[in-house]
This record gives structure tokens, C-alpha cells and sequence, in this order.
């Protein structure tokens, strides 16, 4: 019923043509996690989390991050068992079989093409901010898409066609870019943390939690501590997209337990000080209602420079967070369609630049598509779903193998593989159903409709199908 398991062995044998170029070392690899995880969340999603949930959007932080970093071990101790590209798709198709390699690899498109949707729709309203603050008038039409009143969102759409030619150009020249953005990124919140935290006052933490810890309805909305959690936890996750760079890897046991572990002790202590800062110096209802909730904490305490600065480098660095998302799509659709159950004929290498041209081509358009059209916490919910089922995947995937193959070596063994495993999978499941009603049927629907092509499509063309059958033949 769920479908042929991939042997070890068959992922590391892969098809000239097919295989990626071992082109990263491991500071490429903890500027990919930096990079991605250190983005829209902290940059724009810190005042829709405060809106949720009042200053006690530091503790949906603190959740958020306990929860992620559960999901974090298991990843590390997946990746480097299985180092080959696809992630949680991967894992799973060894651990769980096909089918439930299928919903998690469809859900990792969605993750993945709707985390730099949201995150080109962020750039754009810090740019936007920027322009117009210097007193330039813009057409208003062309700064949002028709769920708010206006036609397109130009800016976002722009950024992600951007990205996506330096992707076709080849990989280890966008992560050596990718590792000065994010020394841009990390230079402008220390700044932001030293000018907003002398500026904390603690009656701005008064009501501390207004809408309660657990996520309920009030005012046609989802609020509480954990609907914020569900959503700022949009902030945490990319040490993923590490994970899906395990076939390029020099060497994949040392540079992946650095990148992905490194990348999320990194951010976790990044995020808390910037949200305590930032909801200590404004109150959580003026920093709810802005798509740059940074620069006008710095605006308010009289800092326009500094917060023309902030804005500056938000524009400059959160194109890295794209460009590592749409790099870790393009990774988990080259190998689906690999393994055949997308067109074989995208998962093509490009043999001068060693990256996959067509998918990444098609990954950019369809992206830049829904950052035009779609607004941020629409498209961060529906990414956030796709992200916690690959979550729970993995923490799945973690205890299987480990009762299936104890004896296997592992480069990095999770500490409490069950405890931890297990924790992953509640944590996640919680965050989960904590979405609004109409996400989840939306997230519903999308798999309802992937579960259809996979049966008319895919399973027909599997590569592992087809080598079972033959094998029984």
C-alpha cells in the first residue's frame, strides 16, 4: 500500500547526467541554514506574530525554535545516514515508502515555492517602505496583488526572476554570494538589538499573553501563543534546505551535522533577542498593522537613519532567503523527477554549471507567479503546513531507521532518538492544527489533488516501481 522503500544502496548510485557536482564545505552550508532561517520571519513576520499573540510572541518564538530544534536532530542524523539530495522526500521514500515519499515531497514543493513567495512579498514591502520614505511616489496598483486591492505585486515578482538567473548561473557562485548577504543580514539586527533594547520599557509587555496561550478564534481570526507559534514558526525552518544540499556536499558526515546544527543555534539566539527588543520598545499593536516592523521601532525612537539603514540591509540580504529556498525546490523536484515521478526529462544537469536548469527555470516562474498575486500570512500559512508534515516525517523516519538498521554507522547520532523523534511529532502535529480552519483545507485539497496525479501519473513511471517489478519478474 505505501508503495516500494529505496535501498541505501540505490541512492548512492545515481545515473551520469543525473548527479550533482560536490561543489559546498560546510560554511557554505551553515550560511545556506543562516541564510534561509534568518529572513521574512524575523524581518516582517515578528509583527503579525505580535498581533496574534501580544509580547508574548517571544515565547511563540521560544516554541517555535524548542520544536524546530527536535526536528533539527532528526534531520542531522537522516542526512548524514542518507546523504542525497531530496530531504524529507528521501528519508521517507527509504523509511516509509513511495506513497508517503509522495505527499512528502508534494508538500515540500509547496513549502518551499510559498517560503520565497513570502519572502520576495516581505522584501517588497521593506523596499517599498524604503522608496517612500526618501519622499518617491509609486504606483500603488503595482506594489500589491488583487487580494488587496491592487493588480500585481511588481517588486516581488521581479526579485524572484532575479533569483532565479543566479540559480541557472550555478551553485557554489550563489552560495559564495549567499555567505555576504548574510554577514549583511547578521551586521543590521546586532545594530537593531543595540539601539531598540536600551529603549525596552516593561509596561510594553503589559497584558503579557491578551489572547490566552492556545489558539482559539477571536474576531473572525486565530489568536493565542500557539497560532502565533504556527506562524513565526515559518521563521525557524530552512536549516532544511541544508538537508536537500546532501548530494553536493564535500563531505557530507562533517559539513551537514555543522550546517544544520550550526545554523539553528545561530538563528534561535538571533531571533529571541531581536523579538524581545523589539516588542519591548513599541507596543504589539502598533508593530501588528506594518510590513516592516523593524525599521519602525527604529522610527519611532527617533532613529530615522538607522532605520533607513535596517531597511537597506533587509533589502539587500532577504533575496539570500529566496535564493536558498528556490534552491532546496529545485533539489527536491530534480530528484522526484528522477526517480520518475515527475517528467524524467526535467531532472536534466546543466554541464557547465553542474545544476539543473530546467527545473530551477520552472521553479522561478511559478514562484515569482504567487508572490505577485498572493498576500504574506496567506502564503506563510500555507508554507508553514507543507513544512510541519515534512517535520513529522522525518522524526518518523528517525525511529524507523533506528529500529530497522541499528547497526548501520551513523556520522551523527541523535541523542534520545525516540524521545526526540516523538517530541518532533507532537510539537509539529500541535503547530499543525493551530493553523486557521481554512488553511488546513486548502493544505487539504493541495494533497487531495497531488494524491490524484501521483496515482495517474507517477506511480505508473516510478523508477523504484519498475525495478521492483522486474526483480519479481
Amino acid at each position: 500500500m505505501l508503495g516500494p522503500r529505496k535501498t541505501l544502496e540505490s541512492l548512492a548510485h545515481r545515473e551520469t547526467g543525473h548527479s550533482l557536482a560536490k561543489t559546498l564545505s560546510w560554511p557554505h552550508l551553515v550560511a545556506l541554514g543562516v541564510g534561509a532561517i534568518v529572513g521574512t520571519g524575523i524581518y516582517t513576520l515578528t509583527g503579525v506574530g505580535a498581533e496574534r499573540a501580544g509580547p508574548a510572541v517571544i515565547l511563540a518564538f521560544a516554541i517555535a525554535g524548542a520544536v524546530c530544534a527536535c526536528a533539527a536532530l532528526a534531520y542531522a542524523e537522516m542526512a548524514t545516514l542518507i546523504p542525497a539530495a531530496g530531504s524529507a522526500y528521501t528519508f521517507s521514500y527509504a523509511a516509509m515508502g513511495e506513497t508517503v515519499a509522495w505527499i512528502v515531497g508534494w508538500s515540500l514543493i509547496l513549502e518551499y515555492s510559498l517560503a520565497c513567495s513570502t519572502v520576495a512579498v516581505g522584501w517588497s514591502g521593506y523596499l517599498v517602505g524604503w522608496i517612500q520614505s526618501a519622499g518617491v511616489p509609486l504606483a500603488e496598483m503595482l506594489l500589491t496583488g488583487p487580494f488587496t486591492g491592487g493588480l500585481i505585486n511588481l517588486p516581488a515578482v521581479l526579485v524572484a526572476l532575479a533569483i532565479m538567473g543566479m540559480l541557472i548561473g550555478g551553485t557554489r557562485e550563489s552560495a559564495t554570494l549567499n555567505i555576504i548577504l548574510v554577514i549583511i543580514k547578521l551586521a543590521a539586527l546586532s545594530v537593531f538589538v543595540a539601539i531598540a533594547l536600551p529603549a525596552f520599557q516593561t509596561d510594553n509587555l503589559q497584558p503579557f499573553m491578551p489572547y490566552g496561550f492556545g489558539s482559539s478564534e477571536i474576531g473572525g481570526a486565530k489568536r493565542g501563543v500557539m497560532a502565533a507559534a504556527a506562524i513565526v514558526f515559518f521563521a525557524f525552518y530552512g536549516f532544511d534546505a541544508v538537508a536537500t544540499s546532501a548530494e553536493e556536499a564535500k563531505n557530507p558526515g562533517r559539513d551537514l551535522t555543522i550546517g544544520i546544527i550550526g545554523s539553528m543555534l545561530v538563528c534561535t539566539v538571533i531571533y529571541m533577542a531581536v523579538a524581545f527588543a523589539a516588542v519591548g520598545a513599541l507596543p504589539f499593536q502598533e508593530l501588528g498593522h506594518s510590513a516592516e516592523p523593524l525599521a519602525l521601532v527604529l522610527r519611532a525612537l527617533d532613529q530615522p537613519f538607522a532605520a533607513h539603514v535596517i531597511a537597506l540591509a533587509a533589502i539587500i540580504a532577504l533575496p539570500s532567503v529566496i535564493l536558498v529556498m528556490m534552491y532546496g525546490q529545485s533539489r527536491v523536484f530534480f530528484v522526484m523527477a528522477r526517480d520518475g515521478l515527475l517528467p524524467r526529462a526535467l531532472a536534466r544537469i546543466n554541464p557547465k554549471t553542474g545544476s539543473p536548469t530546467r527545473i530551477t527555470l520552472m521553479t522561478g516562474i511559478s514562484i515569482a507567479l504567487v508572490a505577485g498575486i498572493f498576500p504574506l500570512d496567506k502564503i506563510a500559512e500555507m508554507a508553514n503546513a507543507g513544512t510541519l508534515i515534512a517535520f513529522i516525517a522525518v522524526g518518523a523516519c528517525l525511529m524507523i531507521m533506528r529500529r530497522r538498521e541499528p547497526a548501520l554507522p551513523r556520522l551523527f547520532r541523535c541523542p534520545q532518538p525516540y524521545l526526540v523523534g516523538t517530541l518532533a511529532i507532537a510539537g509539529c502535529a500541535y503547530l499543525l492544527f493551530s493553523l486557521p480552519t481554512d488553511t488546513l483545507i486548502r493544505f487539504a485539497i493541495w494533497n487531495v489533488a497531488g494524491l490524484i496525479f501521483y496515482c495517474l501519473y507517477s506511480r505508473p513511471r516510478s523508477s523504484a516501481g519498475r525495478d521492483l517489478a522486474a526483480q519479481r519478474a
